[in-house]
């Protein structure tokens, strides 16, 4: 028995997939006609929106339906919280989703991408590194958890000896990077001293 939801949403993907975006839109929007509180079908027709057409307003209304549907929705508030990130106004809407996810499904994506949010949109470097923390104990062989940890180590927290075991880890991981073996080099010349302690400044401190 094939199942209609599916089938609409598979065909709607093949359409943005090759260039399409706006059959794709009309493919779920002529299955929705016959099923309105469908919102799995719903949420996907935000995705085109935003990430294919870059209609954030109407996407975004499309994700206001799904929430008053189902106010719980998990997918629906992962949606909302990426599609209203970037804009300094939606901040503190945004957090709250985020705080309210985190109660209820935490898993090593959403610290990852929750930590990304704290660093560029609150510039609250140290919660960011908590969460990047809690993300690579979850999922330790992800790089892109240690990769995005590291550049915060080395640029906002210039905690070197952390970013040093990062940058060591990601070598572990991806021995053939070239930018991270370089960056790990540069970190060694720059900030060690030859006996591996970090270099101390005038007054006895890390040098920043």
């Amino acid at each position: 028995m094939t199942d209609p939801v599916y089938e609409t949403i598979q065909r709607a993907k093949r359409q943005a997939e090759s260039g399409n975006p706006s059959g794709a839109a009309e493919t779920l929007e002529a299955y929705l006609s016959t099923d309105p509180h469908n919102t799995e079908a719903r949420i996907f027709l935000a995705n085109v929106l935003d990430l294919h057409l870059k209609d954030k307003e109407t996407a975004r209304m499309q994700l206001d339906i799904v929430l008053d549907l189902d106010p719980d929705n998990e997918k629906a508030l992962k949606a909302m919280a990426v599609l209203l990130q970037g804009h300094k106004r939606n901040t503190e809407t945004v957090d709250g989703i985020y705080r309210r996810l985190l109660e209820t499904c935490p898993d090593p994506d959403l610290y990852a991408s929750y930590a990304f949010f704290l660093k560029m949109q609150k510039g609250d470097f140290a919660r960011a590194a908590e969460y990047y923390e809690k993300a690579i104990a979850l999922a330790p062989r992800r790089p892109e958890y240690r990769r995005n940890y590291a550049v915060l180590l080395l640029n906002d927290l210039k905690d070197w000896q952390k970013a040093r075991s990062e940058l060591e880890a990601l070598m572990g991981l991806v021995p053939g990077d070239e930018k991270v073996r370089k960056a790990y080099e540069r970190l060694i010349k720059q900030k060690f001293d030859k006996s591996g302690n970090v270099k101390k400044g005038l007054f006895g401190r890390p040098r920043r």
